[in-house]
């Protein structure tokens, strides 16, 4: 029986496979029981010459893959790509009836017991062989929720390849040069909090020696509490960061001004561009807190149909983490908040806080500049 998978079990996979690439194998296994369809793949797709290259996919006899890519790959409804984020599927594009004349249906997807296929650019870049994921949901048509739960996934898979990317080229300054060119402040730290990388903003966050600074080589947060948090998420070989994935801790400057650290587990070994490796096992992405300014809650709030109240709220619990602190920050009574709270978890499937900071990484990504 498949696994029963969650949103955030999923994205946690994803920003494994981010670091490790060889894990996207058991990332669209979950990927297709998330879903809940018979088969799914990463491919990419020439938007010329319609060629296709399968680069990880369950649920398909390898057979099958071989013909998509030396002939039915031409055959293929889907030719015309979508803009990224847009899930399509057969009837969004051409008759049916009409479809199931052609050879793609009679000769490669009716063999395989399917009736409709659907895709999603997970590219944001404007490549003219973008990545997408293909999902074959099997004797029945693709339905709405299957739709929802494939647009849940693209912002995670869009993160994910841009990292693999950037780490397929650590051995030039491309990795340096993407992490330079973010504001947000990121470190790479090891068991022990200690330094192994930090971008061009961190560094300004540690040269103004406020909330953040480097002591020894280690990274220290002048508030106690949260130093001893980040001592406790980053120890035991990254056990703990593994387990407190998504998890945020709020920092505030002197002059008041306050910021968001969220935690990343990190699984593998990095190397740096003089070929010198460290034991990463986590990032901080630090950023300066503003509520009433989210890119991301116009999407959040169309994805889940959530209200302009629900949606203050749930930006609040991200930002700030707690119950009494987003009353404080939205000036509602926290009874107000925990009513909203109900109804967002409610519409997000979530159960805890920290699955709506988990699902907030996907739609806000700290990695954009």
């Amino acid at each position: 029986m498949p696994r029963a998978w969650t949103l955030p079990d999923l994205t946690e996979q994803i920003y494994d496979a981010a670091l490790e690439p060889a894990l996207w194998n058991e990332v669209v296994v979950g990927i297709r029981d998330f879903i809940g369809g018979q088969a799914c793949g990463l491919i990419s797709k020439d938007s010329v010459s319609k060629f296709g290259v399968t680069h990880y996919h369950c649920g398909v006899d390898p057979h099958f893959i071989q013909l998509y890519s030396e002939t039915h790959c031409k055959f293929d409804p889907l030719v015309s790509l979508p803009a990224y984020g847009n899930v399509v599927s057969i009837p969004d594009l051409l008759n049916f009836d009409d479809y199931r004349q052609g050879r793609f249906y009679q000769e490669w997807l009716k063999p395989q017991g399917c009736v409709d296929v659907a895709n999603v650019v997970l590219d944001k870049s404007e490549s003219n062989c973008p990545v997408l994921l293909t999902v074959l949901p099997g004797k029945d048509m693709l339905d709405a929720e299957m739709r929802r739960r494939i647009s849940l996934l693209v912002p995670y898979a869009n993160r994910a390849l841009m990292i693999n990317r950037a780490i397929e080229h650590r051995q030039s300054p491309a990795l340096a040069d993407v992490l330079n060119g973010l504001t947000a402040g990121i470190f790479l730290v090891d068991a022990n909090c200690r330094i192994a990388h930090a971008n061009t903003a961190g560094h300004s966050m540690l040269g103004a020696g406020d909330f953040l600074r480097s002591v020894g080589g280690q990274l220290v947060a002048r508030d106690a509490r949260v130093n001893q948090n980040l001592r406790q998420v980053f120890g035991a070989d990254g056990e703990a960061a593994v387990a407190a994935g998504g998890r945020a801790f709020p920092l505030t400057a002197h002059d008041g001004t306050r910021y968001v650290a969220h935690v990343l587990p990190l699984t593998s070994v990095m190397r740096n561009g003089e070929g010198k490796s460290f034991k990463a096992v986590g990032a901080l992405f630090v950023r300066k807190m503003e509520l009433e300014s989210q890119s991301y809650g116009d999407l959040v709030a169309r994805t889940f149909e959530l209200t302009p109240a629900e949606l203050r709220v749930f930006l609040a619990i991200v930002e700030v983490g707690g119950v009494p602190e987003a009353a404080d920050v939205l000036g509602i009574a926290e009874s107000t908040v925990k009513t909203h709270l109900h109804r967002v978890f409610a519409k997000t499937g979530a159960s805890r806080q920290a699955d709506l900071v988990k699902l907030a990484a996907g739609f806000s990504n700290p990695l954009t500049a």
